[in-house]
């Protein structure tokens, strides 16, 4: 015997299947207990992480870093970054930032700029 859905119940079901992907766990790190190599092959490996490393003043810091721009939420790019790891000051990763308003760019080459990462 086939059981028939209620419109109600597909529509749900659909919404909990689109956002389902969306709704991932995501990593944190404290990436001073890593090396940077570490650090950028987890982003890698997972596409994001959560960094959180000591500031200049001691307050802890922290931000999602991505493996590229495809992470990255409509009108975002990936800009490059740098955190502290245990065996370098400046590890070179990527974390998303809102693209410039087109007025503000004057340079084609800008990071975010007329569609360019």
């Amino acid at each position: 015997m086939r059981k028939i859905l209620a419109p109600a119940t597909l529509a749900l079901l659909g919404v909990s299947l689109l956002t389902g992907t969306q709704a991932q766990a995501i990593s944190r790190y404290n990436s001073t207990g890593m090396s940077c190599a570490a650090v950028q092959d987890a982003i890698s490996r997972e596409g994001a992480a959560i960094l959180r490393y000591p500031g200049r003043t001691g307050i802890t810091l922290y931000d999602r870093y991505v493996a590229s721009g495809r992470l990255c939420a409509s009108g975002e790019f990936a800009k490059a970054s740098t955190v502290p790891t245990s065996d370098l000051n400046n590890c070179p990763v990527r974390h998303c930032e809102r693209r410039p308003d087109p007025d503000d760019c004057h340079n084609f080459l800008e990071p975010g700029c007329f569609g360019l990462d």
